[in-house]
């Protein structure tokens, strides 16, 4: 596998993935009918960095990285990952993570943080506190999933200078 940076024309391959995930709404707050056009600017534009991880099958995920606030909350950065369920299990999302905590240490981040992490995203949640992430904070019912209605959301964090 490779984790490279995305380039423009990378998102032809991405928005299927994107498309997906987002029109599920089970991880993401994002709009369910979200548009090519608004989630190239979400995965593409507003990020600092966009990355595919690819394999042999073509793209695997892809993640994102962007500083989490400004100002005093510039040395904590934030990132989103994407696989889809054909490359689940494969260790793409384990991969990912590791190359971005890399990635933000080498951009002057001293600290990763996830700001919403459905409750119910299990394998996700397993995974991060797996790879050193805490649940820092819970937000009691703020993700509206679309078949377990009203779930948590975690906060979720990582110190990365050693």
């Amino acid at each position: 596998m490779l984790i490279r940076e995305a380039t423009k024309s990378d998102f032809e391959k991405i928005w299927p993935i994107f498309h997906e995930i987002a029109s599920a709404g089970e991880t993401y707050a994002y709009p369910r009918d979200v548009t090519k056009k608004d989630g190239e600017k979400l995965w593409m534009e507003k990020p600092r960095k966009t990355f595919v991880a690819e394999g042999e099958e073509g793209i695997l995920g892809t993640y994102y990285i962007k500083t989490n606030h400004a100002g005093p909350g510039s040395h904590v950065c934030n990132c989103g990952y994407m696989v889809p369920p054909t490359s689940r299990g494969k260790g793409v999302a384990t991969a990912m993570c590791e190359h971005s905590q890399q990635v933000a240490r080498e951009l002057g981040y001293e600290a990763m943080q996830f700001n919403f992490v459905a409750s119910t995203n299990e394998g996700a949640v397993r995974l991060w506190q797996k790879l050193g992430f805490e649940i820092v904070g819970r937000l009691p019912k703020a993700f509206k999933h679309p078949l377990k209605g009203n779930v948590d959301a975690f906060v979720m964090y990582k110190w990365l200078k050693t």
